[in-house]
């Protein structure tokens, strides 16, 4: 559905983008992670052919973007982090400007807008002006502008920006059900947003993709943490794990009058837990605790910003 090849942006004298290559399938739920700065709003810019690149190729749905830049925009609903609304117009015909200006034909207008407006839970407020509706109906209204032509691709940048809680949960939902339909690129300095609704993500950092991995690709470790009731034993457990096939060290990373913990690290990223227990089993280890350790996508995001020195 997109494919960028050596993206490259600059502004006077700012690289904004560097080099950046990469490749989003039908379908999938991308989360597009960055500092501020790092370059996200203006790859979002390009994707919908709204400023050209210095240098590289912008590709969405086999058609290049600023080619067919009328026919790209036609398969794409965006969202910007602060949605253009008439604030004077009613919801209802703020949507049906909205289904002209995309050229919704007559006959189908009805139909798209009611699609629209029952996927964010609009139906109540259709006749409220835009200017009296909440932060969080506004955002609605703004997914609704977005998703009313039924778009190939969805483009949503912080699309949960200055929400409470419950509008948060409500937005994500949103999201998850618009997956269904659309592949969705998703910006977003809500990290928690990501885990919840991406498949993959794509971290840069200072114009350049420090990341491009399946979330579950991201939190892998290496590492398992072992933890068992002392039985007078410590050295001998310590060594078994030690010469564990596949465990590179091992080491004890904790101890209590009644519990001691190991934290084993594997050569590969294969999980250590299996072979773990039954070698415990084999050799009748008070077992008390073990688990794979995970890395959350915070976790990795402040190591990949620090390694860029930044912050």
């Amino acid at each position: 559905m997109i494919r960028a090849q050596n993206l490259s942006k600059s502004y006077d004298d700012v690289q904004a983008l560097a080099d950046l290559s990469f490749s989003i399938s039908e379908g999938e739920v991308i989360g597009l992670l960055g500092p501020n700065g790092a370059g996200k709003t203006t790859l979002m810019k390009i994707l919908t052919g709204f400023i050209h690149p210095t240098g590289g190729r912008a590709m969405v749905n086999g058609l290049d973007v600023f080619e067919h830049t009328q026919q790209v925009q036609e398969m794409i609903g965006y969202l910007p982090e602060n949605a253009p609304l008439y604030p004077e117009l009613t919801v209802q015909s703020h949507l049906k400007m909205i289904a002209d200006l995309r050229q919704v034909p007559a006959d189908k207008q009805q139909l798209y807008i009611s699609d629209a407006v029952h996927a964010v839970a609009l139906e109540d407020r259709l006749t409220r002006v835009v200017s009296t509706l909440s932060k969080g109906y506004r955002q609605r209204l703004g997914l609704a502008q977005a998703i009313l032509h039924k778009p190939k691709l969805l483009i949503l940048d912080e699309p949960t920006n200055g929400l409470d809680p419950t509008q948060i949960i409500e937005v994500r939902n949103l999201i998850k059900g618009l997956a269904k339909s659309s592949t969705i690129l998703l910006s977003t300095h809500i990290l928690s947003e990501v885990e919840a609704t991406c498949d993959r993500a794509l971290i840069i950092i200072q114009g350049e993709l420090q990341a491009d991995a399946q979330l579950s690709e991201l939190s892998a470790t290496s590492k398992a943490h072992v933890t068992v009731a002392k039985n007078g034993k410590d050295g001998e457990i310590l060594s078994l794990l030690k010469n564990m096939t596949g465990v590179k060290n091992a080491e004890i990373s904790k101890q209590t009058s009644e519990r001691l913990s190991f934290e084993v690290t594997g050569s590969s990223e294969q999980d250590l837990c299996p072979n773990i227990y039954l070698l415990a089993k084999e050799n009748d280890w008070p077992l008390c605790e073990l688990r794979k350790e995970v890395r959350t996508l915070e976790a990795v995001f402040n190591e990949l910003t620090a390694a860029g020195g930044v912050g």
